[in-house]
């Protein structure tokens, strides 16, 4: 078990959006996306936003800064698009808008990996950050990896990055 530093305040509602970046998924067939979603409710979490959209870099980033405009959201979790393919895009779009990045989530998810994958966790680009006082996630479109982000590094920290971003804010 895992020591929290500070409890985490309580009576935070968080609310976030979920974006998966696929030339290929649907609704039905998005997996990795559905997968966040029920780890999100299953962890009092609502989700206000879901969302498909193709890899590209206007797209990803015209909805991140849309997204960034939405008052009721506090986080949005990205996935697919982190590798080095020519069509994996996502981490170039979202790293140039990010105003603050939070280096240790790109770190352990891959510390993480390596644990379960080996070296092949050297080819993510996972990244996390702050735009517009929202907290930006972009995971890999691997359902095992959408897991292992979010049952180990975001549903744990989640309440207490959204307390550390409304201070002074709201």
């Amino acid at each position: 078990m895992t020591q929290q530093p500070h409890p985490d305040s309580l009576g935070i509602t968080v609310t976030c959006a979920v974006v998966t970046v696929s030339d290929t998924r649907t609704p039905e067939t998005d997996k990795s996306g559905q997968l966040i979603q029920q780890l999100l409710f299953g962890s009092n979490y609502a989700v206000g936003a879901y969302t498909i959209i193709k890899d590209e870099s206007t797209q990803i980033q015209e909805q991140i800064e849309n997204l960034g405009k939405s008052s009721n959201l506090d986080a949005v979790i990205f996935n697919g698009g982190t590798g080095i393919a020519p069509r994996d895009t996502t981490y170039d779009a979202i790293e140039k808008l990010l105003e603050k990045t939070l280096p240790g989530f790109g770190e352990l998810f891959r510390f993480l990996s390596y644990q379960e994958i080996g070296s092949r966790a050297i080819a993510s680009r996972a990244v996390a950050g702050v735009y517009q006082d929202k907290l930006i996630f972009s995971l890999p479109g691997s359902s095992n990896a959408v897991r292992l982000a979010m049952e180990k590094l975001i549903v744990p920290e989640l309440t207490h990055l959204v307390s550390q971003l409304c201070k002074g804010v709201k």
